[in-house]
């Protein structure tokens, strides 16, 4: 079998080539059933271990395997490949993910980082107690019940103050001439 890979090598020799189609054809398709293809993937993956034959046909060393254990590498490779490659969804062309963010508008860039700056301004306003319940609400993510539960509060505590730090900010930055911050919700 090897003489059949030399001769694909140096002149692409169409009768080695089958030769070597029809005593490794089957059982490649055979192994890739084994390794979980269902008989047409493996029909298409063994004809593709086949194509890889002829194509690199240059590149196979027999002292460093054999024809079979080549081949069977290949096959291997080529099921996993398949493998990965059912195991990946198809990406949706349509996916807002997938598609860059907008340019923002200068005059709307600068608008957004003032009203930052003031919010940030206006937390560092309010009073620690009120600021560290909206912070573990607001950074770290917790429900009303997390944030009483961690720092030993009853549930009521918690909602009026952050009720409190949003009527706070809310007057704070009516004050200011800001318009209500982004995201926050007095209710």
């Amino acid at each position: 079998m090897a003489a059949c890979v030399r001769l694909i090598a140096l002149r692409q020799d169409r009768s080695a080539f089958a030769e070597l189609f029809n005593v490794f054809a089957p059982r490649l398709k055979s192994y890739m059933v084994r390794l979980g293809a269902n008989d047409g993937l493996a029909e298409e993956l063994a004809q593709e271990v086949m194509l890889t034959v002829w194509r690199k046909a240059a590149q196979y060393d027999p002292r460093q395997a054999s024809v079979s254990t080549w081949l069977f590498r290949i096959a291997r490779n080529r099921s996993i490949d398949a493998h990965r490659r059912a195991s990946k969804p198809d990406l949706d062309p349509n996916d807002s993910a997938l598609h860059p963010a907008e340019i923002e508008a200068p005059d709307a860039a600068v608008d957004r980082a003032d009203t930052e700056e003031r919010v940030r301004e206006a937390l560092e306003t309010l009073p620690e107690e009120q600021l560290v319940l909206l912070k573990a609400a607001f950074y770290q993510g917790l429900s009303h019940s997390e944030i009483a539960e961690r720092f030993g509060l009853p549930l009521g505590t918690v909602k009026s103050r952050i009720r409190l730090a949003f009527n706070r900010l809310r007057g704070r930055l009516e004050t200011d001439g800001t318009a209500e911050p982004m995201g926050v919700d007095a209710s």
